[in-house]
């Protein structure tokens, strides 16, 4: 298959959006299964815990120091690789008989599933300019529909074989993906005389010399914090007085967040007709007001579900506008500009988690949502603040 005039084909951008939601869900599988796995190497709930975090470790390295190998190598052959590198992890999590291997095999799975995030970058690459914004935006929906979707389907498969299982099933998909890129994806290489220190040296210099840059990845990380404020705790109200629901019925609610998500697709092709000042500022309005249903979510699940609609359409169409404003910057380094920006967006997601446990723990729900109100008035004040005036973007 070769870049045409007309752009990217229907089916290569159905297979690219499944790759970067298989590639992305690796690192989600194991948070309902914690409990389980816990049991079964006899682990304190810390210890236990410390498997999510090597999963989030390993991908903020491949973030760093992998994704931008896309502006030096054949993308076609590191995107095979990444992918079956990501199977082997899984491969070694699902046979580990101790906390060390289990942990291992979970950290090479998260350094390697930064794949999804060379994926996007090419997206753009081989999309037509007109219709740019549209693609990530279908990509994107596929990535955050694999974080969304991922704690069902492991609770699913665990429920039917076990949590090995499910990195059985997940290793064996990830070849099987790795074996249709190969065939479907364009051989495509970089025009780029950089080494890799001077290739990494690269992403600071666009953060210190791109105001563009540096204010929408202030966006994502804002916007991401907002995004795991809700979910971090989320599980404890549903768990608790009133509702006492189920882990099935919890991991239900990621449906409504994936059908959120969905909603966002369009924002990118408004992007490309140069809205993204429009969904920005939209985006960002919805966005705290969608607290306000997430606040008598404690009482409502009805609320809840609205809220997390809200919430999670929002977060996409501000992440899509993101990620299409800063590709127009420097075609010859969207890998860089990805993993500048991604590693900003991480850092959101995890400040976000941190402090949406901390205002669980002293304040309860009441807590969660201001926390998560106070960051969505901050990151309009950001947008605010004369940035979204920025020639560049228009």
């Amino acid at each position: 298959m070769t870049k045409h005039a007309s752009g990217l084909s229907p089916a290569l951008i159905a297979l690219m959006s499944m790759a970067t939601g298989l590639a992305v869900a690796s690192n989600y599988y194991a948070q309902p299964l914690l409990d389980t796995i816990a049991r079964a190497f006899s682990l304190s709930a810390g210890q236990a815990g410390f498997i999510v975090t090597a999963a989030q470790l390993g991908y903020a390295a491949g973030l760093l120091f992998l994704v931008p190998l896309g502006d030096m190598f054949e993308r076609r052959g590191l995107i095979v690789t990444m992918t079956l590198l990501s199977a082997g992890g899984m491969l070694i999590t699902a046979s580990s008989q101790s906390l060390t291997l289990m942990i291992t095999g979970t950290a090479l799975t998260g350094l390697f599933s930064v794949v999804a995030q060379i994926l996007v970058p090419l997206a753009a690459t081989l999309a037509t300019p007109d219709k740019r914004g549209k693609v990530v935006g279908t990509i994107m929906s596929g990535l955050l529909l694999g974080i969304l979707l991922a704690r069902t389907v492991a609770g699913l498969l665990a429920s039917l074989g076990g949590w090995r299982t499910v990195y059985w099933v997940a290793s064996v998909l990830m070849v099987l993906m790795a074996l249709a890129l190969w065939r479907g994806l364009p051989k495509i290489k970089q025009e780029n005389h950089l080494n890799y220190p001077q290739l990494l040296g690269s992403i600071f210099r666009l953060f210190a010399g791109e105001k563009l840059l540096r204010t929408r990845a202030l966006l994502g990380c804002l916007t991401f914090a907002n995004f795991s404020i809700l979910w971090t705790s989320m599980a404890f109200l549903l768990a608790g007085a009133p509702f006492h629901f189920s882990e099935g019925v919890i991991g239900l609610f990621g449906l409504a967040g994936a059908a959120g998500a969905l909603g966002a697709r369009p924002a990118g092709g408004l992007a490309d007709k140069g809205k993204s000042h429009l969904t920005t500022t939209f985006g960002l309005v919805l966005l705290l007001l969608s607290w306000v249903a997430i606040w008598f979510g404690h009482v409502s699940v009805p609320a809840l579900i609205i809220g997390i609609l809200v919430l999670d359409l929002t977060v996409q169409g501000v992440h899509i506008t993101n990620q299409t404003v800063i590709y127009r910057i420097k075609p010859e380094a969207r890998n860089r500009l990805t993993a500048g920006y991604m590693t900003s967006y991480f850092i959101g997601g995890a400040a976000g988690s941190l402090l949406s446990a901390s205002a669980w723990q002293h304040a309860g729900w009441a807590g969660v949502c201001i926390a998560g109100a106070i960051v969505a008035a901050l990151n309009l004040l950001v947008w605010w603040r004369g940035f979204h005036h920025m020639a560049a973007e228009s």
